[in-house]
């Protein structure tokens, strides 16, 4: 992290507003929705969750990282009779159905939704929460006891599953092996096994198949790929670089990957698209994202790249510092597909408490405090 910085007026308001956001609204279980304002946002996903615990961690929040988790522990602990089951059909050369994984997203006391037909199997968010999860142990010297049980059984979910075809990010195509799915699952096994959480034989045997398996259909034209035997770049394959290290971040991989998302889903001020073609909400420019960008920059000593897309992200907060999931209708590209949503699920989720966590790492990572 950088000498701190003192933060222009604008950046302040919006640096107090996110650590609120993601304090105030943490439930008494420790979960943060994605969004308490979206209806179907009103769930704790581990992904999003474990991006906006390490927000609170560095942000003079530690104890609501705690918190989170803490919740995340006992949620993957209560079911581990389900985690051990499937494993069992596993071994036995089963096919388990979607239902018989762990879901994405659970309700704020940690119960499965009960809602049939949401995108629900996805392997990313449990790599993501074990990566979050050691970073958090190790800045703040916490004590690991409490977390062990549920590390054993994730790694062991993940060891077992990792291959498996599943939703990605952005809960689409569950039959694809996703680039972010994989890189996600290699930064957290790396990162417990590091940190002496977790089974270290078991956790190299699994990222050194894992690698093997991105090399041979995992990459195109030297950049990581959206998906096994995809061409396409994809706005989430920029967390494989930083932070979870799925190659080295100043290598020609890393390096092939940023040019191709520059050349495709970048814009000049900052912004970033999911993908191209994207048709959600119209296929806007996500917050997220240009948060990714700028902390990989940050990383890689791009620093004026970085405060661009700082400067970018908080060019999208609304007049009372409310980060949304997409830019406002800005250079959409499908800008008949936004009716549709907005029809089905209502406006733009604002605020997204992911949003304001990539804001809150950013600036972190930058120097930029109040």
């Amino acid at each position: 992290m950088n000498v701190p910085i003192q933060a222009a007026p604008g950046h302040a308001a919006l640096l107090r507003c996110s650590i609120e956001v993601i304090t105030e609204n943490q439930a008494p279980s420790g979960a943060y929705p994605a969004c308490p304002s979206f209806e179907v946002y009103r769930y704790s996903w581990f992904r999003d969750g474990a991006f906006v615990a390490e927000a609170a961690s560095r942000s003079g929040a530690p104890e609501s990282a705690d918190a989170f988790h803490r919740w995340c522990a006992s949620v993957v602990t209560d079911r581990a009779g389900r985690i051990e089951s499937l494993l069992d059909a596993l071994r036995r050369g089963e096919r388990p159905d979607e239902v018989a994984y762990l879901p994405t997203r659970y309700t704020l006391d940690g119960e499965d939704t009960g809602e049939v037909g949401w995108w629900d199997f996805q392997l990313d968010g449990y790599g993501t929460w074990l990566w979050s999860l050691a970073t958090h142990l190790a800045r703040h010297d916490r004590d690991p006891a409490p977390y062990r049980e549920a590390v054993r059984l994730t790694v062991d979910y993940l060891a077992a599953t990792w291959s498996t075809p599943c939703y990605d990010w952005w809960e689409e195509y569950n039959d694809r092996v996703h680039g972010a799915t994989l890189g996600a699952i290699r930064g957290g096994l790396h990162a417990v096994a590091e940190a002496g959480l977790a089974d270290r034989g078991l956790c190299a045997r699994t990222i050194d198949a894992l690698d093997a398996l991105v090399r041979e259909r995992g990459m195109y034209d030297g950049h990581l790929a959206k998906w096994l035997g995809s061409k396409q770049v994809d706005g989430s394959l920029l967390a494989c670089l930083t932070p979870f290290g799925s190659v080295p971040p100043d290598g020609p991989v890393a390096a092939a990957t940023l040019h191709a998302a520059e050349l495709d889903i970048v814009q000049p001020d900052g912004g970033v698209y999911r993908y191209l073609g994207d048709t959600f909400y119209g296929g806007g420019q996500w917050p997220v994202l240009a948060g990714f960008l700028g902390w990989h920059y940050a990383r890689i000593g791009r620093t004026a790249d970085a405060r661009r897309a700082l400067d970018w992200i908080a060019a999208q907060a609304t007049e009372d510092h409310l980060l949304p999931e997409q830019a406002p209708d800005v250079r959409l590209q499908a800008p008949r597909r936004l009716t549709e949503w907005e029809e089905r699920w209502g406006h733009n989720a604002t605020p997204l408490l992911w949003s304001h966590a990539m804001y809150l790492i950013l600036a972190d990572e930058l120097g930029v405090s109040l």
